[in-house]
C-alpha cells in the first residue's frame, strides 16, 4: 500500500523511476537546422520579409547619417556664407530711391569675413523692356528676358564655376559702360554663342556689347536666365530701383563669419541710417541637419517596421504551416519522451533562425546599398557601429516573437492525437 500523501508519477513509455528526459542546446540548433534545410526555398522565401526590414532599417539610418553629413558640407559651403541685405527704404521708403551708397562694396569689403559682395536689381519698365539680339523687319515678338542692374561684385559673389568671355568690372560699372553679360539660358534664346564676334543685344533698343556668359553659377540660379548690365549704366538709363522692387545685396562671406557680417552690415553700409535694411542671415546648420535627418529617419524607419512586421507575420505562416504538416512527427516524439516545452522549443529555434537568418542577410544588403550609393554619388558613407553591429538581432527578435504562437500550438499536441492521424 502507498503511503498516504505520497504521490506518484503517472506512468508512461518512461517509466516511474526513469529520468525525465532531456535535450540539449545543441542538438536543438541541430534539429531545427535541418528542418530549416529540408525546405531551402520555403525557408527563403519566410526570411524575406525580415530581409527587407532589416536592410531597410541599416540603409535608412546610414544613408540619413550620410546625407546629413553632405548637409552639412553644402551647407557650410553655399547656405551658411550667404548674406542677404535688403533695402527697405526705412519708414518711408518713397522718399529713398536706393539706400545703398555707390561704394557699397567697398564698405563691406572693410568687415573682416567678406569675401565679395554686389548690389542688384530688377530693371522694371512699363511695358518690359524689349532684349533682342539683331533687329529684324516683321520678325516675332522679342522674348521677355529680365534686365538685373548688378554691380561687378555681384558677378563674383554668384560664384559662377563656367563662363565664357569675361565678366564686366569696376571700370565698366565706373564710366556707365553698355556691356552685359548673359546668362546661359537668356543667351541661348538670343542666340548668342560666338563671343569671338563681338555680338551685341538690344535692350530698348540701346546696343550692349556682350563681354561674357554665364554657363552656371552655385547661387541664385535665376541668373542663368537674366540680361545683367552695370549698376551705374541702369541708373543713367533707366533710373533707380523701382519702389516696389529695391535693391538687394548679396554678400559671400567665409565660413563661420556670415552671423558677424550680417550683424555689421547695416552700419558699414549706412552707419547714419542703419534700419534702411533688413538683414537675412543663414539659419543654424546644426537645426537644418537634425530636422533632415528627422524627417528622413521617422519617414523610412516606418516603412522599414512595416517590412519587418510583414516579415514576422511571413514567419508565423511559415511556422503553422510546418507544425501542421509534422504533426505525426510531433506525436511520434511526444511518444518517445519528449517533453511539450521540448516541442515547443524546437519551433520556437526554428523561426528564430530564420529571423536571424534574415537579419545577417538584410544587415549585408543594407551595408552595401550604403556603401553603393555613397560611391555612386560620391559621398562618404557613414554608419554608426551601434546601427549595423545590433542589427541581426532584430531578425532574431522578430522571429522569436512570430513564432512564440505556433510553438504553443505544437507544444499542446498531445501524442495519442497526433498518431491517429
Amino acid at each position: 500500500m502507498p503511503m498516504v500523501g505520497r504521490r506518484h508519477r503517472r506512468p508512461g513509455l518512461a517509466g516511474p523511476d526513469l529520468p525525465r528526459s532531456r535535450v540539449a542546446a545543441r542538438d536543438l540548433f541541430g534539429e531545427a537546422v535541418a528542418g530549416l534545410l529540408q525546405r531551402p526555398g520555403r525557408t527563403a522565401m519566410t526570411a524575406a520579409g525580415t530581409v527587407l526590414g532589416v536592410g531597410a532599417f541599416v540603409a535608412v539610418l546610414g544613408l540619413t547619417a550620410t546625407a546629413s553629413g553632405q548637409i552639412d558640407a553644402r551647407f557650410t559651403a553655399l547656405v551658411a556664407t550667404e548674406v542677404l541685405v535688403e533695402d527697405t527704404g526705412g519708414s518711408d521708403p518713397l522718399t529713398v530711391a536706393n539706400a545703398f551708397p555707390a561704394d557699397a562694396e567697398v564698405r563691406m569689403a572693410a568687415i573682416t569675413g567678406v569675401r565679395q559682395a554686389g548690389v542688384w536689381w530688377r530693371v522694371h519698365a512699363q511695358p518690359p523692356l524689349p532684349v533682342t539680339a539683331v533687329p529684324l523687319p516683321g520678325s516675332d515678338r522679342p522674348p521677355e528676358i529680365e534686365v538685373v542692374a548688378a554691380s561687378p561684385g555681384l558677378l563674383r559673389a554668384l560664384r559662377p564655376t563656367a563662363v565664357r568671355g569675361r565678366l564686366f568690372d569696376q571700370f565698366h560699372d565706373g564710366r556707365g559702360e553698355a556691356v552685359a553679360v548673359l546668362g546661359s539660358a537668356a543667351a541661348a534664346r538670343l542666340e548668342v554663342t560666338n563671343l569671338a564676334v563681338q555680338p551685341a543685344v538690344l535692350i530698348d533698343g540701346v546696343p550692349f556689347t556682350v563681354v561674357g556668359i554665364l554657363d552656371d553659377v552655385q547661387r541664385q540660379p535665376d541668373a542663368l536666365f537674366q540680361v545683367l548690365v552695370p549698376r551705374r549704366t541702369a541708373e543713367l538709363l533707366w533710373g533707380p530701383p523701382d519702389p516696389g522692387d529695391r535693391a538687394r545685396m548679396l554678400v559671400d562671406t567665409e565660413v563661420g563669419a556670415a552671423t558677424v557680417v550680417a550683424d555689421q552690415a547695416p552700419l558699414a553700409l549706412r552707419p547714419d541710417a542703419p534700419d534702411l535694411f533688413r538683414v537675412i542671415a543663414p539659419p543654424d546648420p546644426r537645426s537644418l541637419r537634425e530636422r533632415v535627418a528627422t524627417d528622413l529617419g521617422v519617414l523610412f524607419l516606418l516603412l522599414a517596421a512595416v517590412s519587418l512586421v510583414i516579415g514576422a507575420v511571413g514567419i508565423t505562416n511559415t511556422t503553422m504551416i510546418a507544425v501542421l504538416e509534422r504533426v505525426a512527427e510531433i506525436g511520434l516524439r511526444r511518444a518517445l519522451g519528449a517533453r511539450p516545452r521540448h516541442v515547443g522549443a524546437q519551433f520556437l529555434t526554428e523561426s528564430a533562425a530564420v529571423g536571424t537568418l534574415g537579419g545577417l542577410v538584410g544587415t549585408s544588403l543594407g551595408v552595401v546599398t550604403v556603401v553603393s550609393v555613397a560611391a555612386a554619388r560620391q559621398w562618404t558613407p557613414l554608419l554608426e557601429p551601434w546601427t549595423a553591429v545590433p542589427a541581426p538581432l532584430i531578425g532574431t527578435v522578430v522571429g522569436v516573437l512570430a513564432g512564440a504562437y505556433p510553438a504553443l500550438r505544437a507544444a499542446r499536441i498531445e501524442p495519442v492525437e497526433a498518431l491517429r492521424r
